[in-house]
């Protein structure tokens, strides 16, 4: 784990890189994983922070698709940082299927069969499953219900499949999942969900 200075460069780092709004998306999902940690009995706030400015981390490569979950593995990996690249590859993946991503695949092949292989071969654990959930409570300007952000995603990438409905029900589960770890519903603690939501 890296720690939270220096996420903090390699977040500044790769915006330089590629400025764009998902420095803000990610900056949300780390304070929405934190909200969510400090109110759950096995997750730490400060790591869930950590991880969550991180889990996108490969787009200081460019404007790409998917393949930035790996370029993000890749960019932490060389670096030590074993649990926060992790989170780069499962973030994306609700559905354990490499085929599910919310857009197309643009890397080569081999690449595509490490994500496969990579997947059959964890179980995901419970900071998995917070960036899964944590990634689509996220908008650039703040938090929102799980259908806004399905619709933003869904109206960029233009990428209805076979899969997407899947990945709605995962994610649903997961927010249930994590309401019942909370004691709570969720959104109840995310400042501004309405007005993000609604435009208010």
């Amino acid at each position: 784990m890296p720690a939270l200075n220096q996420a903090q460069v390699y977040l500044r780092e790769a915006e330089a890189l590629n400025p764009g709004p998902w420095v803000a998306h990610s900056i949300r999902v780390a304070e929405a994983a934190r909200i969510i940690a400090e109110h759950h009995p096995d997750l730490d706030p400060e790591t869930a922070y950590i991880l969550g400015l991180l889990h996108d981390i490969g787009r200081r490569e460019g404007v790409k698709g998917m393949v930035h979950v790996l370029d993000g593995y890749r960019f932490l990996t060389e670096r030590g940082h074993t649990q926060a690249a992790r989170i780069c590859l499962t973030h994306s993946y609700p559905v354990k299927d490499a085929r599910s991503g919310s857009s197309d695949w643009d890397g080569t092949e081999e690449e595509f069969q490490f994500v496969v292989d990579y997947l059959a071969g964890i179980e995901y654990d419970e900071y998995d499953r917070l960036y899964q959930l944590c990634d689509a409570l996220a908008l650039p300007e703040g938090f929102c219900l799980l259908e806004k952000r399905w619709v933003d995603v869904l109206m960029r990438y233009k990428n209805f499949t076979e899969f997407t409905l899947p990945k709605w029900q995962a994610t649903a589960e997961l927010k249930q999942h994590f309401d019942e770890m909370i004691g709570q519903n969720l959104y109840g603690l995310l400042p501004g969900i309405v007005e993000t939501t609604f435009g208010l």
